[in-house]
């Protein structure tokens, strides 16, 4: 894998300005690299999903990036100031160089239009100059890619599963070939066996077309499995990061020591609820997932 620096976010803090203010995210540092896929874990309400959209730019009022600077270091060796594109330089940037697949992604889709017509769309907006048989093949392209049927392009949303439509997202978030992309719980909803494919399929694109992926999820035993480092975050900060054989065989900070505790072992007895700051987390008497094969001691 390919060690440069593809994505940096130094000091970013983002405050909503509501009474009184929350400071969502605090003074968080993080260095994306290319090709990997790094784990943003914690629980709900931590700032994962504030840091990913402040990360792409997409933050609405309240919420507001106070301090910080985010540059993406393109494969051509310009750096880009993120926190300084100006909207028109904005709107090339987003899923050109980053795209996102968001939380709840399955309702993503404009439910009156056909996968086809919200592809186009896509190509419209930043590939004005593509003939409409280049959409076209390209768009079959992208549905072959994620694993579905191109004839499913004059679908609309309602007639595919839940997880056909999370894949049409991806499928959407690869348009045009980004380097990196933030993928905010995009298993949330689906259920196991098809939670199973579709994270299957995110790494064998990230493997044959070498995206970067920012993965946001509660789910640590997921991201110790998938994932080359794993940053944890509570209450806004990053409070261990390291590859995910570290985090899963030497946890350092006792908050990650109970994350990973909290979720069920195939054996032994339920153990008690503990609490971690204001939010409790179940503790068990075992770490989750305990023979899952580790992907970062690789890194």
């Amino acid at each position: 894998m390919n060690r440069d620096a593809v994505l940096t976010a130094r000091s970013v803090s983002i405050e909503y300005e509501v009474d009184p203010p929350v400071k969502a995210v605090r003074d968080v540092s993080l260095t994306l690299h290319r090709g990997e896929i790094l784990g943003l874990a914690g629980e709900s309400g931590c700032g994962k999903s504030t840091l990913a959209y402040g990360i792409n730019r997409l933050l609405k009022p309240p919420a507001l990036m106070t301090s910080g600077e985010i540059v993406f270091h393109d494969r051509s060796g310009e750096d880009i100031d993120v926190v300084g594109l100006a909207d028109e330089e904005l709107r090339r940037f987003r899923w050109d160089k980053v795209s996102m697949v968001f939380q709840g992604a399955m309702n993503s889709l404009n439910p009156v239009i056909n996968v086809r017509a919200q592809l186009f769309d896509v190509f419209t907006t930043h590939r004005p100059e593509m003939s409409k048989r280049d959409k076209q093949r390209r768009s079959e392209e992208l549905l072959e890619l994620v694993g579905v049927d191109p004839k499913r392009l004059s679908s609309f949303p309602h007639e595919l599963s839940g997880g056909m439509r999370q894949r049409v997202m991806i499928a959407m978030a690869l348009a045009l070939d980004p380097q990196v992309m933030i993928m905010d719980e995009p298993t949330t909803a689906l259920d196991v066996v098809v939670q199973r494919g579709i994270i299957r399929e995110i790494m064998r694109l990230r493997e044959r077309l070498g995206f970067a992926v920012i993965f946001i999820t509660h789910d640590l035993p997921m991201l110790i499995e998938i994932s080359d480092r794993i940053a944890v975050m509570l209450q806004g900060e990053i409070v261990e990061l390291g590859t995910a054989s570290e985090i899963y065989r030497d946890p350092q900070h006792e908050y990650t020591k109970k994350l990973l505790s909290s979720f069920p072992s195939l054996r032994g007895d339920r153990g008690d609820f503990v609490r971690t700051g204001t939010q409790p987390v179940s503790a068990t008497l075992g770490p989750a997932a305990a023979n899952i094969p580790i992907r970062g001691g690789a890194v």
